[in-house]
């Protein structure tokens, strides 16, 4: 296991991440949306700690429902230029109340990290030759922000500043 950054620090990731075609082990799991679609009730059935990982092509109303059954929704960047789960991620945490863990997962870079954070995301699995301590800087590089979003819902207008 690795490290990632939740909530602003660096921290050890208990989670693993499980192949369609990998045994489950014991502990905190993540598994493909796939995965879920077809074992749903063996792992719910098989209790502890579940994640799934979710591509940036699925809808978002198509996961509210099993929402309750995980602690962690990670979501897919495939590429650095496909940022589709932004919006998944507000959905997630302004439409349907998610409180979980969501995970940034694939091509996340460090210039991407402050605005994934204000879109809902509290985790970041970085990519592996990136430097965690040195993406932790990102988080205070702007003071201020004008646009309403997940982390501060007024516009800096309406903040009286």
């Amino acid at each position: 296991m690795g490290q990632i950054i939740k909530n602003r620090q660096i921290i050890e990731d208990p989670w693993r991440h499980i192949a369609d075609d990998a045994e489950l082990p014991a502990g905190p799991v993540i598994v493909s949306l796939a995965r879920w679609g077809q074992e749903r009730t063996a792992l719910l059935a098989r209790g502890g700690p579940l994640g799934v990982r979710a591509p940036n092509t699925a809808p978002v109303a198509d996961l509210a429902g099993d929402l309750p059954h995980w602690d962690v929704v990670a979501l897919e960047f495939p590429k650095f230029a496909d940022g589709r789960a932004y919006s998944q991620a507000r959905l997630l945490r302004e439409r349907y109340g998610y409180q979980g863990e969501i995970r940034a997962v694939g091509d996340v870079l460090r210039d991407q990290l402050l605005f994934m954070a204000r879109s809902g995301f509290d985790a970041f699995e970085l990519r592996a030759d990136r430097r965690l301590d040195d993406a932790l800087a990102a988080f205070g590089e702007f003071s201020e922000s004008y646009q309403p979003a997940t982390d501060q819902p007024l516009p800096l207008y309406r903040r009286g500043r």
